[in-house]
């Protein structure tokens, strides 16, 4: 199998940013992932001891599918969020300020009016902490054929980006995946262990880009195949670059 495609997310919830090459560190999670998440009013985040909350917690397309029409980048050097909509930039600040940060959330804040359960509050990870869905989460990696069979079982093509995923894969049989969890998987110097399935949720229902909910897959997979997961989450091993194009095969 081949790396097809990487992908981060710097603000859980918001767009995905295509990387060509990155560098993975063993214990840790995919570079620039998931730095950032709203608050969807208190979820009880304390930074002096960051732990695995609920998603629920924060807005997250499952439940807020207009965060989707947003196009977000996120800029390392200077931590400057930018969020355009139809090519119009709509607020930029700096995430490193509490300013800035204030800017982003009444932005947002806005953006689900209606959908909010108490203030909007931009949250930054620390100390190693990642604000992922699960706690399992430190890179996930998706199967393009799982996808294509998704596809065929609802008769319509599916943009992989529903699955937000950091590695997409090909060259392997659907749901070949699954079949990794418990093994070892290297590219180079790189070792990655693949640890469980991810469950999907019902952020895969919503159209990258659009900002609607324009499917029902979870019931449609389970029709289709008597679950509803879609590739796996791993934790790195041994670190080292990773890119488009190299080679990931299973340790024997």
């Amino acid at each position: 199998m081949r790396v097809a495609a990487l992908y981060r997310y710097p603000v859980k919830g918001l767009s995905p940013e295509p990387v060509e090459r990155v560098s993975l560190k063993a214990g840790e999670y995919f570079p620039g992932d998931r730095l950032y998440a709203i608050e969807n009013g208190p979820s009880g985040y304390d930074p002096a001891a960051p732990v695995h909350q609920p998603k629920i917690k924060f807005l997250m397309l499952a439940r807020n599918a207009r965060l989707a029409a947003l196009a977000t980048r996120y800029n390392d050097a200077t931590s400057t969020l930018t969020i355009e909509r139809d090519g119009r930039t709509l607020a930029a600040a700096e995430l490193s300020t509490e300013a800035g940060r204030a800017v982003i959330a009444r932005f947002l804040e806005a953006v689900c009016a209606g959908e909010m359960r108490g203030p909007a509050r931009l949250l930054s990870a620390v100390n190693g902490f990642r604000f992922t869905d699960s706690r399992s989460g430190f890179v996930s990696l998706i199967n393009l054929a799982s996808v294509r069979a998704i596809a065929h079982s609802v008769g319509r093509s599916l943009d992989p980006l529903r699955f937000r995923a950091n590695l997409y894969v090909s060259g392997l049989q659907p749901w070949e995946e699954f079949s990794f969890v418990g093994k070892k998987l290297r590219a180079g110097s790189i070792v990655l262990e693949a640890v469980k399935a991810i469950d999907r949720c019902f952020a895969i229902d919503v159209a990258p880009g659009a900002g609607t909910r324009d499917m029902n897959l979870l019931p449609a997979m389970e029709r289709a195949f008597g679950h509803h997961d879609c590739g796996v989450y791993a934790r790195v091993i041994a670190g080292g670059d990773i890119g488009l194009g190299d080679e990931l095969r299973i340790e024997a």
